[in-house]
């Protein structure tokens, strides 16, 4: 038995087109809420668990629906289109009322050499309140800018420095004075009209809705077209392409800046339409390649012919859902459990890095993003491999572990950090959270559809899909709890916290390994046939 790669990378430009969409939400839209709209952490963390509060609901049902649906073109495939084309326009809508704000905060906008000066002015006139920058950690006192520092003094921060070897950084400076008070400033604005923000969050909602309708239909094609014994193999292709639609947008956003301190306020109509752009065209080929229909009955031919669902075959009614035993049933539970915990971890990170990266860090998210995706793209086919060979819960313990320590360890990493350690360190932390986090996807997803029936998939995906979001509606709120009241260097320690939480349920997990039957066959770890 050989897993068809080819089959499955055309598969995953579903996942391709779906995780573009995600980096650049995840990346902008926080940056958006708090740089344009002047929202504090707490509530755009509110704003940022919204996608997860309407999966809770739309990614089960969709599932469970797009298991009962029979047409020309598959079960999955009329979910995946619809919802993609109406995303990648709702995305490019979002810029609308971004320019609208954009054009309310217009004075604090200017760049550098053009009005720079006036417009810090205007915002020291202005006199918001906001954070003691002198205690530039822990939120303990706010007060009106103008008993901060003087106007003078205020106007005169550039916005970057140069360093003893004559690189040009952000200056420190800039992101404590002057970025809160930029902020504070944005959230006058929003105050006096308020229209802009309204007609974002409406927008929001749609696209949000759009995501959720075919988020698990997609992700249920992979074990409908794929046996048992290989899902690992195949979740790992899958992830593969979600995380090269992941860097894809990355890089964009590198080549044109979105990481960068100083462009804080630029517009993202460019950068939103070729998002959706790169999203239409993984659409396409994905029409252009995909079989639904035919590649799902082949697997069901397959699995017959290799006696992998005898226990399914036994039952009087083929749509009848196989009732689990105790044991498995106690091991769904804490499977679903551990992805709560290290989803609690890991979406608190992903969801504030790009924020944090430019107040704690003072590093451009881009490229550490960057590097943890490139990392997690070299891991997934050895870590599939590997999985076959070991079984997927001692290789999701060792992701696990590899991603616990990389955030603990990232926690002791801030702005005045010296150079050459956050150049050396941060990339290698950030390296080995891709390959942890690349081993932790591709075997969680295969151990939770493992206690499927082929009948029922897209419902296990809803399972796996309601745990994962439940955790991301919780955590953007809570982690922003701990950054308005405590401190911005509790983020990495309250990842490395549920991360720990995971290993400790993920321990006491017995089913969900690929079935004793799957020993008996061959797997090829090389290659698959061509169509």
């Amino acid at each position: 038995m050989k897993l068809n790669y080819k089959r499955v990378i055309f598969v995953g430009f579903a996942f391709f087109l779906i995780s573009a969409f995600w980096q650049a939400y995840d990346t902008i839209v926080p940056k958006i809420l708090t740089d344009k709209f002047g929202l504090a952490q707490t509530w755009s963390g509110a704003i940022m668990a919204l996608d997860n509060i309407f999966a809770l609901v739309l990614l089960p049902v969709f599932g469970a629906i797009s298991d009962k649906v029979s047409s020309r073109f598959g079960r999955r495939t009329p979910f995946i289109v619809i919802g993609a084309v109406c995303a990648a326009v709702l995305l490019v809508g979002l810029s609308i009322p971004d320019r609208a704000q954009l054009k309310n905060i217009e004075a604090a906008a200017a760049t550098e050499g053009d009005g720079y000066t006036e417009a810090l002015g205007a915002i020291w006139d202005e006199n918001p309140t906001v954070a003691n920058w002198q205690s530039k950690d822990i939120i303990s006192e706010k007060k009106p800018l103008q008993e901060l520092i003087s106007r003078d003094a205020f106007t005169s921060i550039p916005m970057t420095v140069t360093d003893e070897a004559g690189a040009s950084t952000t200056n420190p400076d800039y992101s404590n004075i002057v970025v809160p008070a930029r902020q504070a400033f944005a959230a006058r604005a929003t105050a006096k009209d308020p229209v802009p923000l309204i007609i974002f969050m409406v927008l929001l909602f749609f696209t949000l809705i759009a995501m959720g309708t075919f988020r698990s239909p997609a992700v249920a094609l992979m074990p409908d077209v794929t046996v048992k014994p290989l899902r690992s193999k195949a979740n790992a292709v899958i992830n593969l392409m979600g995380t090269a639609g992941g860097i894809l947008v990355l890089l964009l956003g590198t080549v044109m800046g979105t990481g960068k301190t100083v462009n804080a306020l630029m517009s993202y109509t460019t950068f939103f339409s070729i998002v959706a752009g790169i999203m239409l065209v993984g659409l396409a080929i994905f029409l252009w390649k995909v079989r639904e229909p035919q590649w799902a009955a082949e697997m069901q031919e397959e699995s017959k012919r290799l006696g992998l669902d005898k226990s399914e075959e036994d039952q009087s009614d083929s749509t009848e859902m196989r009732k689990l035993s105790r044991g498995e049933r106690i091991s769904l539970g804490l499977i679903l459990s551990s992805v709560v915990f290290w989803f609690m971890g890991y979406n608190a990170v992903t969801s504030k890095y790009s924020v944090y990266a430019s107040t704690v860090l003072n590093v451009d998210y881009n490229t550490t993003l960057l590097i943890a995706q490139a990392a997690a793209i070299i891991s997934y086919l050895p870590v599939g491999i590997l999985s076959s060979k070991l079984g997927r819960k001692k290789m999701i313990l060792g992701g696990v572990v590899i991603l616990g320590a990389s955030f603990f360890f990232a926690s002791f990493l801030s702005a005045e950090s010296p150079e050459v350690v956050k150049q050396i360190l941060m990339p290698l932390l950030f390296a080995l959270a891709g390959i942890g986090w690349a081993t932790i996807n591709v075997n969680s997803y295969p151990m939770v559809v493992e206690l499927s029936r082929g009948s029922n998939v897209g419902k296990y995906t809803g399972f796996y899909y309601t745990a994962s979001m439940a955790a991301q509606v919780v955590t953007p709120i809570l982690s922003g709890l701990f950054l308005d009241h405590i401190s911005w260097r509790t983020l990495f320690p309250y990842a490395a916290f549920f991360v720990a939480l995971a290993f400790v349920t993920m321990l006491f997990v017995r089913h969900g390994d690929a079935k004793p039957e799957a020993k008996q066959v061959v797997l090829d770890a090389a290659g698959g046939g061509d169509d």
